[in-house]
Formats: C-alpha cells, structure tokens, sequence
C-alpha cells in the first residue's frame, strides 16, 4: 500500500476479491492516509457483514455485487514507522491480530546449506547461527547492521559460489571466506576486532586469502593515479574498498555506500566505472539527490482529478536504462542522506 492509493481505489480492490472469492494481503496497510483508512472501515465492514448474513449479493460503494464466500483480506504492518498512520479502532476490531515468531535460523540455515551442495551443513550451521547470535548481542547498535534471514541468504549465496568454483578448499574454509568477506565492508572501528575475533574463534586454524583479480587490482590502480591523479596508499585502502564494492554488487542489486565526508564513496564508484570502461563494460551512471525533490517526483504519482499516472525521476530512470538494449552495467545513484520517507 502507498499514500497514493486513494478509497475508490480501495473500493475497486475490495470488488474484485468479493467477486473472485480470492484472498488479498495488503502489505504496509497503514501507509494509507487516516482519511482513507476511515473509509475503508466502512467498506471492509460491508464485506464482514454480507459473508456473516450469508449473502449472495450486497452493496458496496453505490454497486451492487456478487459475493463467493471465499473472500479473505489480510494485513501486514509495522506501527512506529516514519510516514505510518495509526489504525482506527474500528478498522482493528474487523481484523484479529496475529503474532509471528522468530524463526529458527539454525534449522533453515542446515537446510539451506544442503540445498547449496555442503555435507557438513549441522555442524556449519551450529557455527554460522552462533556467530550472528553473538553479532547481534556484542557489536554496537548500528542501524546499518542486519543479522537476519536477508543477511544470512546472502551469505549462503556466497558461500555456495565459493563451494562450486574452489571446490578444493574445506567447507569450514568456504564458510569462513564468505563470511568474512560479506560482512568486513560494512563492520568498522573496534566492532571488526570483535567479529573477527569471534571468527577466528569458531574457524581455529582456518586461514584463507582473499579472492583477488590482480589483473584488474592493476586497471583499477592506474585508472586511480592517470584519470583521478590519486596515489596508490601501501595499504590498498581505496583498493580494498573499490574490491569490497564489486564483491557486493556481485550478490545484491542495491548497495549503500556509507561513511564520513572526504571518506572516498564517491571516489570509490568513479574509479570503478572508469575501470570497468577500460576492460569493456562501459557503465552507465545517473546520479540525483533523493532530497532535493518531494518523494511524489521522486517515485511517480497519480493525478487525482485524472487518475492518470504521472513517472517520477527514478521510475523514468529506470524505465530508460531498462530499454537499453545491452547487458553492460547500469547504476542509478541516489545520492543524499537516508529517511524512511523516501528509501522505504
């Protein structure tokens, strides 16, 4: 649901699932507005009292419509939110709420294992759910921090990837890899000598480099010091972080580039266009600031006196990149400070 969504378009969906007898999931339901919220109490109400009476037929909205007894509408919301409105208490007696619990992470985490090819998944899933459960208990609070289901398929997906292309080293190693290399780009300051800490711990012994294409280290080195004028620093640090990007983009399709003024983000995605250019891969770049326009040019709108659909920047963005007849990468950079308003 979105703030667009106005009762008539409420009404319309409430229509066809009565008539299909279908099930709707209204996920984010109380990102409506309070206005519309109200009305769809009353429309909602129609429903639970035709399916109570039995009805073949009943009026919602001035129609009049068939009703299959097989209707059902569910929600789904976070309270608490920036943006959220609160639910009226006539809306919430029509709904029965529903706890969800956590979920065993462990147990998934051995059968995703398996499904990825690995013979010793209890045993990598005892050590893979401790470390995050220890993640989560001693490193700081950050925001940027995810100790989830999202985070640990990833990881997996990694994991599986190393397994398949190095099928020489150990499990315990591949584990091990993937979970360093997914995790050290976004842990900094004393939070990296607690995880790694916690990693040499649960892999005793287990030392594996990193991946490296020396090769393109070496484009990326004289991109850096020919067409940026920077110089190489011994420890590689803009190097590793440039290598870190191209690991994420790798198994994520959106990636956050986070850190202090003058910490290099934005040199980071230059160098590495220029570089990928020189090897072939000519990278198209559109960069905007999300705060500088409201989110309803950002994301599109409706007209409300047409109903006609009006683009926004980033769905005629990425309406054009996706008629780019090619397979070269294309990044849209939205480039501003984080709110839920817009990034949600």
């Amino acid at each position: 649901c979105s703030d667009q969504h106005r009762f008539k378009d409420m009404a319309k969906i409430f229509k066809g699932l009565c008539m299909s007898g279908l099930w709707g999931c209204f996920d984010e339901f109380n990102r409506l507005v309070p206005e519309v919220l109200s009305v769809c109490t009353v429309q909602f109400k129609a429903v639970c009292d035709a399916l109570r009476t039995k009805a073949a037929r009943f009026i919602l909205q001035g129609d009049e419509i068939n009703l299959d007894d097989g209707v059902g509408a569910f929600i789904t919301m976070n309270p608490g939110y920036l943006g959220r409105s609160e639910l009226p208490e006539g809306l919430k007696a029509l709904f029965r709420p529903i706890t969800v619990m956590v979920p065993d992470f462990m147990l998934i985490m051995e059968n995703m294992f398996m499904s990825e090819g690995f013979l010793h998944a209890k045993e990598l899933a005892l050590k893979f759910s401790t470390l995050y459960a220890l993640n989560k208990d001693l490193l700081s609070k950050s925001n940027k921090y995810d100790w989830g289901m999202r985070a640990i398929k990833s990881v997996l997906v990694v994991a599986g990837g190393f397994k398949r292309a190095e099928a020489s080293l150990s499990e315990q190693a591949v584990l091990m890899r993937s979970l360093r290399d997914t995790n050290v780009a976004k842990i900094e300051g004393d939070d990296l000598k607690i995880f790694m800490g916690l990693l040499n711990d649960l892999f005793p012994g287990v030392k594996v480099p990193r991946a490296r294409d020396h090769e393109f280290e070496q484009v990326l080195v004289d991109v850096m010091e020919t067409d940026f004028g920077y110089t190489n620093d011994s420890e590689g640090y803009l190097l590793l972080k440039i290598t870190q990007l191209i690991e994420l983009l790798s198994i994520r399709h959106s990636v956050f580039l986070m850190g202090s003024p003058g910490s290099f983000k934005s040199a980071m995605w230059r160098v590495l266009r220029n570089a990928n250019a020189r090897r072939g891969d000519k990278t198209t770049v559109v960069d905007f600031s999300p705060k500088a326009i409201t989110t309803n040019e950002l994301y599109g709108s409706v007209n409300m006196s047409t109903r006609e659909w009006k683009d926004g920047i980033l769905s005629k963005t990425m309406r054009d990149l996706g008629q780019i007849p090619d397979t070269l990468p294309k990044w849209i950079l939205l480039d501003g400070d984080l709110d839920a308003n817009w990034i949600e």
